[in-house]
């Protein structure tokens, strides 16, 4: 596969994979939704639905990664690093027009979010220091409790268990991603680290799905906003990387 292809397909595959994932966010987050409160049954299968659509689209163009960890998983495995920057150039770019892409399926309800008062107080009131804004969920994760050992190791469990899993029985024959049914089954297992360890942190495993909608979180002029909470955001970017790193080495030890 060229270059280009690896671009625009994992732009295209990363932008559905948000539009779809944070679609689902906005959809249990935001007043005036018809989903409003429906739960995390509902979070965890919609991010799973999301990475099946993304990988089934643009599989055939870039392997689907969609995920700057398991580009970098599979670099380490293989061995080949000549497409590196390519595919997380894709995914970020990806990520942001994802997250943008939702604001735009999801502009009225924001704005009659951001403007109730019960939601956002006063906004004369000097934000909290450290506490996200009303909608950051809609774009980005963040902990439940903030604790910065727990939070990270928990993105670095919850990668290795996704990265060991693409490694395992995820890439097709050519080994440079996603084959359609190692898309089914990387997507189940998705919803399952959703269910089983994304309590604590909103399991971001993912950087481009954390970073790229941080910063559109960051310059979208939504009203009464807050914060984009960049004291956490180096966790779901750290996290998920040194948890790639670790299972790709588990899996040159124990499987290669």
């Amino acid at each position: 596969m060229s270059s280009s292809d690896i671009f625009i397909g994992e732009t295209i595959g990363t932008a559905v994979l948000i539009l779809l994932g944070g679609g689902v966010c906005a959809a249990l987050t935001l007043k005036s939704s018809k989903a409003r409160d429906a739960g995390w049954l509902a979070v965890t299968f919609g991010w799973g639905f999301a990475v099946l659509t993304a990988v089934y689209m643009t599989g055939s163009l870039s392997g689907a990664h969609l995920n700057p960890a398991v580009t970098l998983g599979i670099a380490i495995q293989s061995g080949d690093w000549s497409d590196v920057p390519v595919y997380f150039a894709g995914q970020m770019l990806g990520a942001m027009i994802g997250a943008a892409l939702v604001w735009v399926t999801y502009y009225g309800q924001f704005q009659a979010h951001l403007t109730d008062p019960e939601i956002v107080g006063d906004p004369a009131e000097k934000p909290v220091e450290g506490k996200a804004g009303p909608v950051l969920g809609v774009f980005s994760t963040g902990p439940e409790i903030r604790n910065v050992v727990q939070n990270l190791l928990t993105e670095i469990i919850g990668t290795v268990v996704l990265v060991l899993a693409v490694l395992s029985f995820g890439l097709n024959d050519g080994g440079k991603g996603l084959g359609l049914l190692g898309g089914l089954i990387v997507s189940l297992v998705v919803v399952s680290i959703g269910l089983s360890l994304g309590g604590p942190t909103g399991y971001a495993i993912n950087p481009a799905r954390d970073l790229g909608p941080r910063i559109v979180h960051a310059l979208l002029p939504l009203p009464n906003k807050g914060r984009s909470d960049w004291g956490y955001a180096w966790i779901p970017v750290v996290g998920p990387l040194v948890g790639a790193a670790i299972a790709a080495g588990i899996y040159n030890i124990a499987f290669a």
